[in-house]
């Protein structure tokens, strides 16, 4: 079964960790990647999540109050039979789940992920085959440039700018691709090069308009209009 790739804002989200091995450690990690606020429930937690100060542990065993907060949670416990029961409770109250190595248990899958800033690539082969996963991962690892997250967030704190000079898309595109590719290739971008965009874009557009302008005085408006709606435009074969 193929799983949708659903991006999800966790900055601030109460995440929850039923177990405290390497497992719970590495999914901790990954969560605090996204700013999540991560809580750990075990008996035994390990040293390392203990002393991380962006994590909370409560060292007893998981109790389904614990599930009241949670927004997402992680059965990774050793107990596959309370990794099923966690799965269970948190399907009843529509919190998304994963259970490691239960795919059966899962509502969510964690993929293999490369991350630059704001710019995030991930793949996963739907439980089937880490291995798959992990190779695709390098191979995108390889090919992603250095700055393009900081590139990326450039771009970002641009647009509200370039909205108040271009009104299509398709100008405002044309900016954004040329400010990307000066980015990559200088490391960053400068007003100048926003500014130097800009006005190619706007220009284009002049020249545009003025072509129309041209035609419409030489068939006129009306006579513009029935040609094309006869299928005969200014250059004789039907348009």
């Amino acid at each position: 079964m193929a799983y949708f790739p659903m991006c999800i804002e966790l900055e601030h989200v109460r995440c929850l960790i039923a177990g405290g091995g390497q497992v719970a450690a590495r999914k901790a990690e990954v969560l605090l990647d996204f700013g999540a606020e991560v809580w750990v429930v075990a008996p035994c937690i390990q040293e390392s999540l203990r002393e991380n100060p962006k994590i909370t542990c409560l060292l007893r065993q998981f109790q389904v109050q614990d599930l009241e907060e949670a927004k997402l949670v992680v059965a990774a416990t050793d107990d596959k039979q309370l990794n099923h029961e966690i799965s269970l409770w948190c399907r009843q109250r529509m919190i998304p789940v994963n259970a490691v190595d239960q795919t059966e248990d899962c509502t969510f899958i964690f993929p293999s992920y490369v991350k630059q800033g704001p710019v995030t690539a991930a793949v996963t082969s739907g439980g089937t085959s880490p291995v798959a996963a992990q190779y695709l991962k390098r191979r995108i690892e390889e090919i992603f440039p250095r700055n393009l997250g900081a590139t990326a967030r450039l771009l970002g704190q641009v647009r509200p700018y370039v909205k108040k000079f271009l009104d299509t898309e398709a100008q405002r595109k044309k900016v954004y691709e040329g400010l990307l590719e000066t980015g990559l290739l200088k490391g960053t971008f400068a007003q100048e090069d926003v500014e130097r965009f800009i006005k190619a874009a706007e220009g284009e557009m002049k020249k545009r308009n003025s072509g129309l302008e041209g035609r419409e005085e030489e068939y006129g408006d009306s006579n513009w209009n029935q040609r094309i709606q006869a299928g005969n435009g200014p250059d004789g074969a039907g348009l």
